[in-house]
């Protein structure tokens, strides 16, 4: 008798998406509803807030229980604090940021979105279009977010009208078409119930398109859409200390991930700012030789050549050299309490590398409200700007439009080590 037949194993890779909008907008249920009804909740998990859902009166299990993590957020009912949740359907992975909607944690959200493939913005049925749900698609586009979905929830509470639907979706394409947003699409769901989510029900029927978990398994995920350029920050040196084994004597690799592209043994390289040249003898990972290493890999790379390379340094292929620059046009989101000092000198962390700059210029900063561009002299918490940045040291940055990884940085305050702002490079 012979052996049943094996299927190929799918695997549509990880796509890391955000829930963003309004405040109660149901962000918080859509997320709790998806990972119910895809069966990844614990038992024990579920038996919590269950318990939870019953001391507070209600008579169905509050799914929003699941991403509200912080007591606060429990108390009050929404959402601070950008909650982070994992789960797999079999064929994928998934990552889910929920972001907070009160204008007061934009940036929150803005570090939520600056690593996700794909952004479900929620619109509540009833409200349609609101200032918020522009402010979160703006943000969403600022920080180069490839495609965005329009959720339009709670249908159940307009009797799962398709006139509401269609009169939402014109409002955000119009404004849409202002913004340059060019991937998006609509659909409508009740989170409460379930329509549209994983199964479709049955009182959406005048809607034909694809449900929210069929959306999510065909999306592209990063690194899949355009060719990419190689790109190498050396985070360490690696010199065995071991005179006893001669094969390590001279053994001299340099760590770290591969941001972007990829890199085969045999291929020319460029050290930057250096400008030294070399060619890829060998790629490892652990104790295991590769012929190749790819996006997202971290692995030691080893050069035919003795040259001078030390952390911050960046390994580029020959014929993708850039440009290392002292002085930067960024867009940043201020993210402390204390204002933006343009007299002070501050600490810009890009990749592996720390160099200290100061503010050249502030040419405007963004009403997140309105998108209108005002003067500003200082930045405060939440404001998002387009500075000029002087730096002591080149770096060697794409444009964030080009590459995510090498075109983000952050901003140090030198004397508290504080975090202060995030930038991407225009």
């Amino acid at each position: 008798m012979s052996a049943p037949e094996q299927l190929p194993e799918i695997d549509n890779g990880l796509l890391r998406f955000l829930t963003c909008g309004s405040v109660d907008d149901g962000k918080s249920t859509l997320i709790g509803r998806l990972l119910f009804d895809t069966k990844t909740i614990l038992a024990d998990t579920l038996n919590a807030i269950e318990k939870t859902s019953a001391k507070r009166g209600m008579s169905a299990v509050d799914l929003s229980l699941l991403t509200d993590g912080l007591q606060a957020e429990r108390e009050q009912g929404i959402t601070i604090d950008v909650a982070y949740r994992y789960f797999s359907t079999g064929t994928r992975k998934y990552i889910i940021a929920d972001a907070p909607g009160h204008e007061q944690y934009t940036r929150n959200m803005v570090t939520a979105a600056s690593t996700a493939n794909l952004a479900i913005i929620l619109v509540d049925a009833r409200k349609g279009v609101l200032t918020q749900t522009r402010r979160h698609s703006y943000l969403a586009s600022l920080v180069g977010i490839p495609h965005l979905l329009v959720a339009v929830n709670k249908m159940d509470l307009v009797d799962y009208d398709q006139a509401v639907f269609e009169r939402i979706k014109a409002d955000y394409l119009d404004f849409a078409g202002k913004l340059g947003i060019k991937d998006v699409r609509f659909i409508p769901l009740s989170a409460l119930n379930g329509d549209m989510i994983v199964d479709r029900g049955d009182k959406l029927g005048w809607y034909e398109g694809p449900t929210l978990l069929e959306i999510l398994e065909s999306a592209p995920a990063a690194h899949t859409e355009q060719a990419e350029n190689f790109r190498f920050p050396v985070q360490y040196v690696c010199r065995p200390q071991d005179s006893a084994n001669p094969a390590l004597h001279d053994y001299r690799g340099f760590m770290g991930r591969v941001e972007s592209g990829e890199v085969a043994v045999g291929d020319a390289v460029t050290v930057l700012p250096s400008g030294l040249t070399s060619k890829v003898k060998a790629i490892e990972l652990g104790a295991v030789q590769l012929p190749r290493a790819i996006h997202e890999q971290s692995v030691t790379l080893l050069l035919e050549d003795e040259i001078d390379i030390s952390r911050g340094d960046m390994i580029v292929k020959s014929a993708e050299v850039l440009e290392p620059v002292k002085q930067i046009e960024a867009t940043v989101c201020w993210l402390s309490e204390t204002p933006l000092q343009p007299a002070r000198t501050y600490l810009v962390r890009h990749t592996s590398r720390e160099v200290k700059a100061k503010v050249a210029g502030i040419a405007y900063r963004v009403d997140v409200n309105t998108l209108a561009q005002e003067a500003a002299t200082t930045l405060a918490m939440n404001d998002i700007a387009r500075i000029s940045l002087k730096l002591a040291q080149p770096l060697v940055a794409d444009r964030y439009a080009d590459n995510r990884a090498t075109g983000a940085f952050i901003i140090i305050d030198e004397s508290t080590n504080n975090t202060v702002g995030a930038g991407m490079i225009v």
